[in-house]
């Protein structure tokens, strides 16, 4: 993804140097979703050629797929939502750059399939801890009022290392004709894990964790960077005061979830988001599309360049997402998106009940298309956003952990059951089981998501500290 591009899809409203510092910081703290989308989305056409190569059975395809997400992406929730709040979130993300090298590089050497389900272990560690620190580190380093679309920037470069993945799969099964091109497409990783490691490496600590150990000044010089000299200063004096509330609370998370209705409240709040944005089946076209798609009557070459277009329809999507961000608030964003998944994936389910052809696999891909539109567009911009925002200072890595273990949890628990549900129910009854799962999501969201456009972190916090949990208002279209 270029500069301009980039530039233009977060609509910074900054000047000069502030913008460029802006830019560069959001292009290289995301090369980790770009990471996690690509080692999520690759195994979708790799898996075509590896379980012929490595002679895999249907346990052993779908443990490959899973072992990623658990115990790999859901642990590494875990630790490195710890790690970002004992070694900062600059740190967390140069140990993931790490990792991330490590997994690729056993993915595409691993010569059986144990040591494969190791490596894509390792490689969800990293995909796991990138998910919950990168985030954090862009809603934290953001302005107020660009909070929204930096965040929501990392939910693009997923579904761009997603369709990136898709499109060097077809490339490289279109150049290379070997059995062992999946070796080749699960190498291709280690390029942007390098990239981010260096990056990283230039890029200053977020001001909210500098704050947090009292290390002030140089806070103050990071917000700066980004800021004009009133606004660094106005939101320096939020951040001192937080920092001084979140130090006394500091290391003690269990003692507070337990001691604080509302932080507990909070936890549930994003451990929901976390279970429906992945009940609503999102995982199962980015991991299993070509597999579907062959099923109905396409060959694998045509599978993989159909694939192509699911990848694309999430990257303009997730742009569109992101620009309504400036002017459509969170939950309402969610309670669209969660309406229109259930439509479309009535229209999916009706489709598979219709006789095999190539014009019936054109119209499966299709309604995968519009299912793909309403998640990425109005679901996938929200609730990666609102997991960064709800939570407070003292405990927002922990808890943050804790959320994304529930999603990647609840991620490998649904794309290793999809296979054998599918199996057992068919396409149509497994697209109708979703269909219900989705509405009970949409209740959810109507009645419990809070709105919190138009604050800063620090106003967040406050609010939910006094129990406004449900009354935030939404600033006037001016200071947003």
């Amino acid at each position: 993804m270029s500069v301009p591009s980039l530039t233009g899809a977060v609509g910074l409203g900054v000047g000069g140097a502030h913008r460029g510092y802006l830019v560069k910081l959001t292009i290289i703290s995301t090369l980790g979703g770009l990471l996690f989308g690509y080692d999520t989305g690759v195994i979708s056409g790799a898996l075509l050629y590896m379980k012929d190569a490595l002679q895999m059975d249907s346990l052993q395809e779908a443990l490959v797929v899973s072992a990623l997400l658990f115990p790999g992406a859901a642990g590494g929730a875990l630790i490195g939502g710890r790690l970002a709040d004992k070694l900062g979130r600059r740190g967390t993300l140069i140990a993931c750059a790490i990792t991330f090298l490590i997994g690729a590089l056993g993915c595409a050497l691993a010569p059986t399939v144990g040591i494969m389900i190791i490596a894509r272990i390792v490689l969800g560690l990293g995909v796991g801890a990138a998910a919950v620190t990168c985030p954090l580190y862009l809603a934290e380093m953001a302005p107020t009022h660009l909070r929204g679309r930096m965040v929501t920037i990392n939910e693009l470069m997923i579904v761009t290392g997603q369709l990136l993945a898709f499109a060097i799969n077809a490339a490289l099964d279109a150049l290379i004709h070997d059995p062992s091109v999946w070796r080749v497409m699960l190498g291709v990783a280690t390029i942007p894990a390098i990239a981010l490691l260096i990056g990283m490496l230039v890029l200053p600590e977020s001001p909210r964790f500098l704050a947090i150990k009292e290390r002030f000044a140089h806070a103050r010089e990071v917000l700066e960077l980004s800021r004009p000299a009133d606004e660094a200063e106005r939101e320096f004096n939020e951040i001192v005061r937080g920092s001084k509330e979140a130090e006394r609370e500091k290391g003690q998370a269990w003692r507070d979830l337990k001691n604080n209705r509302w932080m507990r409240r909070l936890l549930y709040v994003g451990c929901g988001l976390a279970i429906v944005q992945q009940a609503t089946g999102i995982n199962t076209v980015n991991y299993y599309a070509p597999t579907i798609l062959e099923s109905s009557g396409l060959g694998v070459s045509a599978a993989l360049v159909a694939t192509i277009g699911v990848g694309a329809t999430s990257v303009v999507t997730t742009i569109l997402g992101i620009w309504l961000l400036g002017f459509v608030g969170r939950k309402k964003m969610l309670i669209i998106g969660f309406s229109g998944v259930v439509g479309a994936q009535a229209l999916l389910a009706l489709a598979f009940t219709l006789p095999q052809s190539d014009a019936v696999s054109y119209l499966i891909l299709a309604c995968m298309m519009l299912f793909v539109a309403f998640v990425q567009c109005f679901i996938g911009t929200c609730v990666w956003l609102l997991l960064s925002e709800i939570f407070p200072l003292a405990i927002r890595g922990f808890a943050m952990g804790i959320a994304v273990f529930v999603l990647w949890t609840v991620n490998a628990a649904i794309s290793f059951a999809f296979p054998i549900v599918n199996g057992a129910l068919g396409s149509t009854g497994t697209f109708s089981l979703f269909v219900l799962i989705n509405i009970i999501s949409l209740i959810f969201v109507a009645r419990t998501v809070p709105e919190t456009k138009g604050r800063s972190l620090e106003e967040i916090e406050n609010d939910f500290r006094t129990q406004a949990l449900t009354t935030i208002t939404v600033e006037p279209a001016g200071r947003r």
